[in-house]
């Protein structure tokens, strides 16, 4: 959005130098349209943003045609159209980048196949708050992760650098959002639903117990109920393993 923008005005810019003499009327009509092309290039960038996500109901030219038309605008579905073609070409088409979310919602959807006991819709709901709370906590969470991972409260400089990998790792994240979601909702099929990631994954159980303690640790407190369910050893182990899995 930011770059069609920028692309506006200074193809508007371009048009003055190129006529000093242009009336202020014209300038007034300039901005005025320039103003209706940043509208429809915001609906077209909300268009696509519905195409990429996991959603089967996405925003339609037939609904876009008739919000522009509640705001008196007047557009048919070729514009619509081209304008879309615009935004991807100021983008160079790479718009489809990975995101936690898009993770994170990839997983449920092969959960939801799977029979999982903890129904998607609500692991979905708490799953975008956890998601705000990492965000929000992201240095703590991510301190106790590297500290438990090497046993030692007081990690050195190369630790810190060589954790760098596992900060980025979006499906590692992914896991220990589901599964601290899980528990939340249901903590009597957290183990199943740990089971299933992991075998989806090829994460280890110790790697997502952790991440998901790690998580509920910072969100409900020291005193999770975490820590109130026998957990077994395999699962209680302090060291967080590579994660076999990447961002591409």
């Amino acid at each position: 959005m930011v770059k069609q923008a920028e692309n506006m005005c200074r193809q508007a810019t371009l048009q003055l130098r190129d006529n000093e003499k242009i009336a202020p009327q014209n300038w007034r009509a300039l901005k005025e349209q320039l103003f209706n092309k940043f509208i429809l290039r915001l609906v077209s960038c909300v268009q696509l943003a519905s195409k990429l996500s996991f959603h089967y109901k996405i925003i339609g030219n037939a609904t876009v045609l008739n919000f522009l038309q509640a705001l008196g605008y007047q557009y048919t579905k070729e514009e619509l159209l081209e304008s879309e073609l615009d935004v991807l070409k100021s983008l160079n088409f790479q718009i489809n980048l990975p995101t936690p979310l898009a993770y994170v919602e990839m997983l449920l959807e092969v959960l939801g196949y799977n029979g999982c006991l903890v129904p998607a819709t609500q692991l979905h709901a708490t799953c975008l708050t956890l998601l705000d709370l990492v965000y929000l906590l992201h240095e703590p969470i991510y301190e106790s992760l590297l500290r438990a991972s090497i046993e030692n409260s007081t990690p050195s400089l190369l630790q810190g650098e060589k954790f760098t990998s596992v900060k980025e790792d979006f499906m590692l994240l992914a896991v220990g959002i589901i599964a601290a979601s899980a528990f939340i909702q249901n903590h009597e099929c957290w183990r199943q639903v740990v089971g299933h990631l992991q075998s989806i994954t090829g994460i280890a159980l110790g790697s997502i117990a952790e991440f998901s303690y790690a998580i509920l640790t910072h969100s409900v407190g020291a005193n999770t109920p975490g820590r109130q369910q026998p957990v077994p050893p395999h699962l209680a182990a302090r060291v967080l393993r590579a994660a076999p899995s990447s961002n591409t």
